[in-house]
């Protein structure tokens, strides 16, 4: 009965050992780029925020540098109170909390500008185009699917929300061979490439 006794107080007297270990186990260990704000409640003039140096140390007075990266703020605390320990009359009860590092915040890529432009007619595949900036006739005829075999190829029509009644011609046939390159446009926004129906002898 008299072992079983002391059995039982061997194990409360351990559990407030098992309880704190576990505790500390499970705190935020510090990082380099931390700040750790520090008080000791026997002493407020030594209260201060403090960062922690990118060799994972601080300096506080009385206790110098001290390496700190990795440990919890409990074992700091522990670690300053004993550094205090032979300053002050007894050893200081030391508070210790952390502001974490704040991650970097990531650069969002750009989303890129894209243009609206408009397929009509005797294309394989007719419709609104989304293209980017600095697109040309072709390219944007190559998204439609390029011609049918109906296509006029030689009256093809560029119509331009930016000039309201002009209408620009565009040899396709020409392009082709060469010989009139600059007659592939650029386009821009809201662009209108209308391709009409052959006629029986053309």
């Amino acid at each position: 009965m008299k072992t079983l006794l002391r059995m039982l107080l061997g194990l409360a007297l351990c559990l407030p050992l098992f309880w704190t270990a576990g505790a500390e186990a499970q705190e935020y260990r510090v990082r380099s780029g931390d700040r750790l704000t520090i008080e000791v409640l026997e002493d407020n003039t030594l209260n201060r925020t403090v960062p922690v140096l990118p060799g994972g140390t601080i300096n506080f007075p009385y206790a110098g540098s001290l390496q700190v990266a990795g440990q919890s703020p409990t074992a700091i605390s522990n670690r300053i109170s004993q550094s205090l320990s032979g300053v002050l009359a007894s050893p200081p009860t030391v508070f210790v909390s952390v502001a974490p590092l704040e991650p970097v915040p990531t650069m969002e890529a750009p989303e890129e500008v894209l243009i609206n432009v408009y397929v009509m007619g005797e294309a394989s595949a007719p419709g609104a185009k989304t293209v980017p900036p600095g697109t040309t006739f072709l390219q944007a005829l190559s998204q439609a699917g390029g011609l049918t075999p109906f296509a006029a190829t030689k009256r093809i029509q560029l119509r331009r929300p930016s000039l309201p009644g002009q209408v620009v011609s565009i040899n396709y046939d020409a392009i082709m061979r060469g010989a009139a390159m600059s007659q592939d446009p650029v386009l821009a926004e809201g662009d209108v490439i209308i391709i009409p129906e052959r006629r029986l002898f053309e």
